[in-house]
């Protein structure tokens, strides 16, 4: 039955974005009634983290974001798909870094880099990066559950030469090609929700405390990996630009947790300035806090 399900949608995927992606975002428009209204896709969920983030906030304020998100999640959804035929050409006229120097010097530099991205705007077309950097691209990977919705994203995310690796296989991928003198730029989206368990580090973030991933940290740290901080900018429907902001140049030198600090900050400066392109259906704060006992 799953198998079977996959195969109607790969089918009518692969018809439905064949056309162009204007027309696609009349689908988009319809995605996001379904979304928002029918049968309204989780908006407690949206409303519960929106209300504790900005507190200050009116409900007015609220109502419009929430609305302005779902519709940026409708068009993420069908820009996503779309990547099925987008070449490369396509997919750099649509998403551009604003100045590639950072970058660049590290590449000239001879030196490794961790990119720490968050589920904010269009965070898939960040696989188009092989194509506007030297560098040999990896990222994150959390396989799916069923395998062929798996190889599906596997092979839209690896399309233009990304290569995905697993959180607990991207360390000893980093250092094989270090060996084999390959330069690499790694992504890792840094604002899931750690899993009970994983090395954590508990911060202020949009009003409440919230628990962070530290394996960016110690990766960077025992590699001496440069880190920056990659921001997505909606210039228009189905157009992003990126900026990317140094974070650490020597993460050895670094006090402990400041290199997840830093990222933290400017994670959320970016939220408060235009919160409807955060990833709010997301259950972000499922996890609290265990205080220990004097």
């Amino acid at each position: 039955m799953k198998a079977m399900a996959f195969y109607i949608f790969f089918a009518l995927n692969w018809i439905i974005t064949l056309l162009p992606l204007r027309l696609l975002y009349i689908f988009s428009d319809i995605f996001f009634i379904i979304l928002y209204y029918f049968p309204s896709y989780r908006r407690n969920v949206v409303a519960k983290n929106l209300r504790r983030s900005f507190p200050d906030k009116s409900e007015e304020y609220l109502q419009l974001t929430a609305k302005r998100y779902y519709r940026h999640l409708a068009d993420m959804f069908v820009e996503s798909l779309k990547v099925t035929h987008m070449s490369g050409k396509q997919i750099m006229r649509r998403f551009r870094f604003r100045d590639m120097s950072l970058i660049n010097r590290f590449y000239d530099e001879g030196r490794d880099v961790i990119a720490v991205c968050s589920h904010y705007n269009n965070w898939e077309w960040l696989s188009s990066m092989p194509l506007l950097s030297r560098y040999t691209a990896m990222t994150i990977y959390k396989p799916l559950k069923n395998k062929h919705f798996d190889n599906f994203m596997f092979s839209m995310r690896s399309k233009y030469g990304v290569i995905p690796s697993p959180m607990q296989g991207i360390l000893r991928e980093i250092i094989r090609r270090r060996k084999e003198n390959v330069r690499t730029i790694s992504a890792f989206i840094a604002d899931q929700t750690p899993a009970r368990g994983d090395h954590i580090y508990w911060t202020n973030f949009l009003s409440q405390e919230t628990a962070f991933f530290t394996g960016t940290e110690k990766v960077a740290v025992m590699l001496d990996m440069p880190v920056i901080f990659i921001h997505i900018i909606k210039v228009k429907r189905g157009y992003y630009e990126v900026e990317t902001e140094l974070i650490s140049e020597n993460p050895k030198s670094e006090p402990a947790d400041s290199i997840t600090e830093k990222h933290v900050r400017m994670l959320e400066n970016i939220i408060r300035h235009q919160p409807e392109y955060w990833l709010w259906s997301h259950r972000r704060w499922k996890h609290k806090r265990v205080k220990q006992n004097d």
